[in-house]
């Protein structure tokens, strides 16, 4: 029989809350901004590849993603790019961060429930700042134990933050829309890993599904998590 679950890891962004769609937008408005300097699926290919070379540097969350838009921008204008420009990209990056967040289906109700029972904690990667701004607009801070801001999710990082909570990874779980960051590397640190999609993802974050693992499990929203916990409980 499987032991109780000690520790609930739950991500934050597009897990509890709308975040790529701000993306997505922004996205949109940096290709109208250099619509007369190259076509879109080349700016968004010319970002992704920024971006991918930008992490180690800049980390995740808004800043970095604002540092590579002006990348972007200089290179594919050669250096030409207005000031103006770089202005609308900087607002565009301070709107994001000052956009109100929008809890997703079932975060509220799910998030209460789990904390009745067990013991929550956050695990989430971005910007500090920004990301303790989200969890304090979001009303559900008080009902984790802990939160973990982190510069990245691997296998080691699951295992501190685990153990910083009182438990060892056997006996915990991670949900989160990353199959990447959320899902594989908690397996790999020895816990349960269950992945909730999101309508988009990141394509730095997409991953295969390891379904052959014993320990991972899949839902179609976050509505089923208590249920899920319940049976792995029982099993």
């Amino acid at each position: 029989m499987t032991k109780k679950l000690q520790i609930i890891g739950l991500d934050a962004d597009d897990t509890l809350w709308q975040n790529e769609e701000f993306y997505r937008v922004t996205q949109a408005r940096f290709a109208e901004l250099l619509a007369d300097c190259c076509a879109e699926d080349d700016l968004h290919n010319r970002l992704l590849a920024a971006e991918r070379r930008n992490i180690g540097h800049y980390g995740f969350g808004i800043k970095g993603f604002m540092l590579s838009m002006i990348e972007t921008a200089i290179e594919v204008t050669e250096g030409k790019v207005s000031g103006a420009v770089i202005a609308e990209i900087l607002a565009a990056g301070q709107d994001m961060l000052q956009h109100p967040i929008t809890l997703l289906p079932h975060a509220d109700r799910v998030v209460r429930d789990l904390s009745q029972s067990h013991k929550l904690v956050l695990i989430t990667k971005g910007d500090l700042l920004d990301q303790e701004r989200k969890l304090a607009q979001s009303g559900l801070g008080e009902y984790f134990h802990g939160v973990e801001i982190v510069s990245d999710k691997k296998p080691e990082i699951y295992t501190r933050a685990f153990a910083r909570h009182g438990a060892s990874a056997d006996v915990a779980l991670m949900a989160g829309n990353s199959m990447k960051s959320d899902v594989i590397p908690a397996l790999e640190a020895g816990a349960f890993g269950v992945y909730v999609p999101s309508t988009y993802i990141w394509a730095l974050e997409e991953a295969e599904a390891p379904q052959t693992h014993a320990r991972y499990h899949s839902l179609p929203d976050l509505g089923g998590l208590p249920a899920l916990v319940k049976n792995l409980e029982q099993a």
